[in-house]
């Protein structure tokens, strides 16, 4: 990076800070659901397949608003975008405090997701309208932190706020978590900018720092009057295996995201606080996974994803077999393995996340992102559900994991085989264009 580049360093990283606030937030209230799954459980007297279908009927909702999530966030750009799905989830979490049948819980599920699909992609294409290409693997890595960060720390929130502030009590923190969505619409409204030539205009960044961004970038749209058609990523081969990789990836994330919480208490007997620690841990390492990830295919690979998310997925196929196996009682070994589990499940996230904007023009990674993000989700639908058919009760009213985790180890081994033939070359030789 030249004299110049160093200098203008800052509106796009004050850019993603905000994104990335935002999409904590934004996890903030589908982690808790899952959190208190085993608690609404009890008070509503549901069973294992039930739990499965509340967990994958959101990703359903999810997977759908994904494609239009897409198609809006290149129409009406990333900030209107992500306006309307903010407000849309803040309001669905507040309702769910009320929440008393199980289909009313899955109406409202549907209702998050359809709020919170529509945030993801615009935030994907934010950070591909303000990031060079040398930095886009670490920026993505960071936006893909709240992956972790959220795990690791609403579960302690959650429980926390349910033994000290409501005696056990579920309802009351959905009510709570309405206050930061609202504090995100007001970030949002005041920071974020949906383009470098807006923000200079505005004289919220340089001339430095957009022009550095531009000469990696280029211009937009508006300015070089140039649309690029779909077909770029359509037409590709290579789009669709990396679209099958990514359904993998979302079904063993959202899947051991979705049943942890029950997984810790209804097989290994955690109480409520100790549950909240050892459900936060594997996103602790998750943290440390994503960013390292990232940086290791920026400076090793030269931004190439392919070889870290093997890694991850190698690593997924033994630590997955032996968190199922982990025997009761055990908890240093359990939490050993859930810590390794957070490690190699996150590690490709950033650079997975890159891949359309690595590969494709950035007027059309929303759409691409969009389309393959939705047809991923649909791996987290169909995961946790499963997992609930997997789920073998027993006498006492336990639960044993062992076959859920069996389950998620082979499908690592998938997808490793399908990174295998990844080519992460960019596509430039048949660009096509919309006049």
């Amino acid at each position: 990076m030249n004299d110049t580049a160093k200098k203008a360093w800052g509106y796009r990283y004050v850019i993603l800070f905000i994104v990335w606030l935002l999409y904590l937030i934004n996890y903030f209230d589908r982690i808790s659901v899952l959190t208190c799954l085993p608690y609404i459980q009890k008070d509503m007297g549901l069973n294992a397949v039930e739990i499965g279908w509340l967990g994958s009927i959101f990703f359903f909702g999810y997977a759908a608003a994904q494609f239009t999530s897409g198609f809006l966030a290149d129409k009406w750009g990333p900030k209107k975008t992500m306006n309307i799905a903010i407000w849309v989830f803040t309001l669905v979490t507040f309702i769910t405090g009320y929440v008393r049948t199980f289909w009313q819980f899955i109406f409202l599920r549907l209702g998050l997701a359809l709020g919170e699909g529509h945030h993801y992609v615009p935030a994907v294409r934010a950070i591909a309208n303000f990031f060079p290409s040398a930095e886009r693997g670490r920026a993505n890595a960071a936006l893909a932190t709240t992956w972790a960060v959220a795990p690791a720390i609403v579960p302690l929130m959650v429980t926390w706020m349910m033994a000290d502030w409501f005696d056990g009590a579920w309802r009351p923190v959905f009510f709570v978590l309405a206050v930061p969505g609202l504090i995100g619409i007001f970030l949002l409204w005041k920071y974020i900018q949906d383009s470098p030539r807006e923000s200079l205009e505005k004289g919220m960044m340089t001339k430095d720092e957009h022009d550095m961004i531009v000469a990696s970038i280029g211009h937009d749209s508006a300015v070089t009057g140039k649309k690029y058609s779909a077909k770029i990523f359509t037409t590709d081969v290579q789009f669709y295996l990396y679209a099958i990789s990514w359904f993998i990836m979302l079904m063993i994330y959202w899947g051991m995201t979705t049943w942890i919480s029950t997984f810790l208490v209804k097989m290994h007997g955690l109480n409520l606080k100790t549950m909240g620690f050892f459900a936060s841990m594997p996103y602790v390492t998750a943290f440390v996974a994503m960013y390292l990830g990232g940086w290791v295919a920026d400076k090793v690979f030269q931004g190439r994803p392919k070889m870290v998310t093997i890694i991850g997925f190698l690593g997924c196929i033994p630590v997955l077999y032996f968190i199922g196996q982990s025997p009761k009682g055990d908890t240093n070994q359990l939490l050993f393995w859930l810590m390794m589990g957070g490690f190699f499940i996150n590690l490709p996230w950033g650079v997975m996340q890159a891949f359309p904007a690595m590969r494709y023009p950035k007027e059309v990674v929303g759409r691409a992102m969009g389309l393959a993000n939705g047809a991923g989700q649909f791996g987290a639908f169909i995961s946790p559900m499963i997992a609930g058919y997997l789920v073998v009760t027993l006498q006492d009213g336990s639960f044993n994991f062992a076959n859920v985790f069996i389950f998620w180890s082979i499908l690592a081994a998938v997808g490793a085989c399908c990174v295998f033939f990844l080519k992460e070359k960019t596509e430039v030789d048949h660009v096509s264009f919309e006049q």
